[in-house]
């Protein structure tokens, strides 16, 4: 019993120093964006890179830790908006701008994510940010198949799509997921229209197939 209480406090000792290391990561990626090192999220949280290295492996092991930590908030987000006691146009755009709002919020955050540099990075800093080999893209594509299949999920169990309707509310949450991530990174880069301006061109987009189709029961909750 004795070893199994003191294996439980080192657990719970070890996902607090976890927990410790990803809000100091989290400090140095909202300050350097995507040239964010893990010798700086080492020197942040008072600690060696080889220690760093013991909790995540490498970065690309501390990435996948600070993508599933921010996809989920998101998520979780994503569905409050989903679920609130409106009509479905409300709730198709007030999904659009939680999502809009996300990257708008921590713009630094979203470029270490979905981008390793950009066009006006030095030789340097593109070297720093592909630090051990590191390539964001095979890590950031994971990250929006699970935010599609996710929200494909949502859909199947709250539109009623017909005999296919389960293939076809995939498609659409892996095609609106493409949607708000490809027109969300041109709109973050630019700002060529309010924010308000581009959910409802995008709610536009969206809403002939999801204006004909009719609400699943739901317990607890409206459809979509």
């Amino acid at each position: 019993m004795e070893t199994t209480r003191g294996a439980e406090r080192q657990r719970t000792a070890a996902e607090a120093r976890r927990r410790e290391l990803l809000e100091a990561a989290d400090r140095v990626v909202l300050r350097d964006g995507p040239q964010a090192s893990m010798n700086a999220i080492a020197a942040e949280a008072g600690i060696t890179k080889p220690i760093l290295y013991r909790h995540f492996g490498d970065k690309g092991g501390l990435y996948r830790a600070l993508a599933k930590r921010h996809t989920d908030a998101l998520l979780s987000a994503l569905r409050a908006a989903l679920d609130a006691p409106a009509e479905r146009r409300a709730r198709v755009e007030a999904t659009l701008d939680t999502y809009l709002a996300a990257i708008e919020a921590r713009p630094q955050v979203y470029r270490f994510l979905m981008h390793p540099s950009d066009d006006s990075a030095t030789s340097a800093e593109v070297a720093l940010s592909a630090e051990q080999g590191f390539d964001v893209g095979r890590h950031s594509a994971p990250l929006l198949r699970r935010l599609g299949e996710e929200l494909g999920q949502v859909i199947v169990e709250r539109v009623d799509l017909g005999p296919e309707g389960e293939q076809m509310a995939r498609i659409w949450g892996h095609g609106i997921v493409g949607m708000m991530h490809a027109a969300g990174d041109w709109w973050l880069a630019d700002r060529p229209c309010s924010r308000e301006r581009l959910v409802r061109s995008l709610a536009d987009l969206l809403w002939g197939r999801l204006a004909e189709a009719g609400d699943r029961d739901v317990q607890g909750g409206p459809g979509f």
